[in-house]
Formats: C-alpha cells, sequence, structure tokens
C-alpha cells in the first residue's frame, strides 16, 4: 500500500505542470467562449472589411464598397451582418454590370445594392437561422431567408457561413442580392 501511495505522490508531482497548464488554457479558453456565447465560431480582432480582405475572395465587394463610400461603415462598431457575395457572384452578373456601378454617377444605385447585403444591429448566425423561414430588414429593404435546407437568402445559397469580425459575423453567398425595383 506505501508503494502504490508513493508512486501515485509521484505520478502526481510530475503531472503538476501539465495539470497547471492545462488549468490555465481552460482559464483562457473559459474567458473566449464566455464572448462566443452569443456567436459561434472564431472570433478575429479585425473588423468586417480586414476580415474580408483577408480572406482573398471579396476584391470586387471591397471595391464597391470603396467606391460607394461604405467602407467606415463596415469598419464601424457594428453590430452588422454581411451577406457577402463572392468575386465569383459578381462576375456572374451581366457583361459590364460591375464596370458600370462601380462609375462615380452610380454610386447611389452601388450603395443601395450593397445596404441590401447587411444586417443592422445584430450578430445573425447560421445557428439561430436554421430551420427557420423569415423576413429580415436590410439597411435597404427586406430579404427572405430560409434556413430548412441550408440557408438561403432570397435567391442566394449561404456557401460559408460564420466568418467572425470584431463588429459582426460574414456569411458568404454565392450571389449578388439585387434590389426588386
Amino acid at each position: 500500500m506505501k508503494h502504490l501511495i508513493a508512486l501515485s505522490a509521484a505520478l502526481a508531482l510530475t503531472a503538476a505542470p501539465a495539470f497547471a497548464e492545462t488549468c490555465q488554457y481552460t482559464k483562457q479558453k473559459t474567458a473566449h467562449q464566455v464572448e462566443a456565447e452569443l456567436v459561434k465560431g472564431e472570433w478575429t480582432k479585425m473588423d468586417i472589411v480586414d476580415t474580408a480582405a483577408e480572406a482573398g475572395q471579396f476584391e470586387t465587394l471591397l471595391a464597391a464598397a470603396t467606391a460607394a463610400g461604405l467602407v467606415d461603415a463596415l469598419k464601424g462598431d457594428g453590430p452588422l451582418t454581411v451577406f457577402a457575395p463572392t468575386d465569383e457572384a459578381f462576375a456572374a452578373l451581366p457583361d459590364g454590370t460591375v464596370e458600370t456601378l462601380l462609375l462615380p454617377e452610380n454610386k447611389d444605385q452601388l450603395a443601395g445594392i450593397l445596404k441590401l447585403h447587411v444586417i443592422a444591429g445584430s450578430k445573425v448566425t447560421s445557428d439561430q437561422l436554421a430551420g427557420q423561414t423569415l423576413t429580415v430588414d436590410t439597411l435597404n429593404g427586406e430579404v427572405a431567408i430560409d434556413g430548412t435546407n441550408g440557408v438561403m437568402v432570397n435567391d442566394a445559397t449561404v456557401v460559408k457561413a460564420d466568418i467572425m469580425a470584431s463588429n459582426g459575423v460574414i456569411h458568404v453567398i454565392d450571389k449578388v442580392l439585387l434590389p426588386s425595383s
């Protein structure tokens, strides 16, 4: 019995540093989990614009946001939910559409299109949309969201959800949302 107690004590002393490290990790992890309770996913300290730039598939969206004068708003405090069309989604528009929208005289029309992709005041995540069919207000009208079989926003499919930014969440979509009128 003495040998068993001595062996247990030796193992405990040997494992103490690893246990302390695990406790510290758990303590740090818990602090991050508290923040992430509202939104699932990995948080970043970068805002929506910087997160989108780092992803490398939103160059057209970022150029459009710049041309429309919306970059500062997307870098603001938020919270925002952004349905972000990829470069491929913009390329699927009829020939010349993007180039025309980027012209200074079309700034208001471009801003209207981009605002249709943004929900202000909320970080809407895929788990909140799962199984739901609803209509939500964007900065430029309503969009229909169908989360019953994946997630659709109007006729666009969310191909990647819950990309967390410091001021909101990005959902990648495969089509550019266009106003109904």
